[in-house]
């Protein structure tokens, strides 16, 4: 599937029209691959490529996975986002805009007019239904050779009636395979009330030297309550699954970048078995050895989002658990999300 989605993009870019294509595919199905060799096409014609995210944490994430398959050739790859420092960015801006630069990953930050480049043919778009046309045609007009090649990719499945209408201006391409010996992930729906029985299932999984994830949803307007939800959380875990047999990390949006590192890495290691963690765990970490995700309060998350927390398992050949936790009284409209989802 990865080899027909990149025959499709070089016939595109070799045709002499403007590329505009949609590429979708599972979480883990190897997006980034494809996006990696397609920018190759690009850099080997003398133009240069960028790649833009959503969020730092993904953006990061992209920018190490490609730094990673870059490291024995001699292609120029940074990071450009709002933590990058003054002086480096003066560095990134000068070596985007005197060519030595091929690859630049970042946010919206690349957007900004102080960001320009010398020779931009390829633009990637990572987790499209983030980013309004506005925000992508900002990225356009920086090819001072014509506008660039589009490549927008999502990990949300798109029925293609609805992509259509989505997306009109878009071809479609779909990577509908995911790598040999992954196992579908099994998700079921569970009301708060069988809370122990999950305890029991996690326990079990854990027994067999899986790891979990406990994710709890963060929403701005009430982040007193989301946090203290978090904290409860997390002491009911640790009752449940005290020291020293168990350890536990703990993930949020207001601990420091490097000890949220500290904490993803513990658990990457396997040193903890459990992580607990609001949406910051949305994107970018891959643990195959971690088969179990419990997304509590589901019902306050929408479907791409349940999507992407849902592709942070199954990355390994053991079969993975989804389970989304609700309250007792559902709405009629969070109901048939979670039955969407199951």
């Amino acid at each position: 599937a990865q080899k027909r989605v990149i025959k499709e993009i070089r016939a595109d870019v070799g045709s002499g029209k403007h590329m505009n294509r949609l590429l979708q595919g599972d979480v883990g199905s190897g997006k980034t691959v494809v996006a990696l060799l397609t920018m190759l096409f690009a850099i080997d014609n003398g133009f240069q490529a960028c790649m833009m995210a959503p969020t730092e944490i993904l953006a990061t994430q992209h920018y190490e996975g490609l730094k990673e398959l870059l490291k024995d050739l001699n292609v120029t790859i940074e990071l450009l986002t709002g933590s990058t420092k003054a002086a480096q960015r003066r560095e990134i801006h000068e070596s985007l805009e005197n060519g030595t630069l091929n690859i630049i990953v970042g946010t919206h930050a690349l957007i900004e007019d102080k960001v320009q480049f010398k020779k931009l043919g390829y633009v990637v778009v990572d987790e499209q239904h983030r980013f309004g046309v506005a925000q992508r045609s900002k990225l356009w007009q920086k090819g001072n050779e014509g506008i660039p090649h589009v490549l927008v990719m999502t990990a949300t499945p798109i029925p293609r009636t609805l992509a259509m209408t989505l997306y009109g201006d878009l071809d479609i391409s779909v990577i509908d395979e995911l790598p040999p010996g992954r196992k579908p992930i099994t998700t079921s729906h569970r009301f708060d009330s069988s809370r122990l029985r999950v305890f029991g299932f996690i326990e079990k999984e854990i027994a067999k030297g899986r790891q979990v994830y406990v994710v709890y949803p963060l929403i701005k307007e009430s982040e007193k309550m989301d946090y203290k939800d978090l904290m409860d959380g997390f002491d009911s875990i640790e009752r449940r699954f005290p020291k020293p047999q168990y350890q536990i990390s703990m993930v949020h949006g207001q601990m420091k970048a490097a000890d949220k590192e500290f904490e993803m890495q513990r658990f990457v290691k396997g040193e903890t078995q459990i992580m607990v963690a609001t949406t910051v765990i949305e994107v970018g970490v891959n643990v195959p050895n971690a088969s179990v995700m419990v997304i509590e309060s589901a019902e306050r998350f929408g479907l791409s989002q349940l999507h992407q927390l849902r592709g942070r398992v199954g990355r390994g050949a053991e079969q993975s658990y989804c389970i989304l936790m609700t309250g007792n009284k559902l709405s009629a409209d969070g109901k048939l999300r979670m039955q969407t989802m199951v």
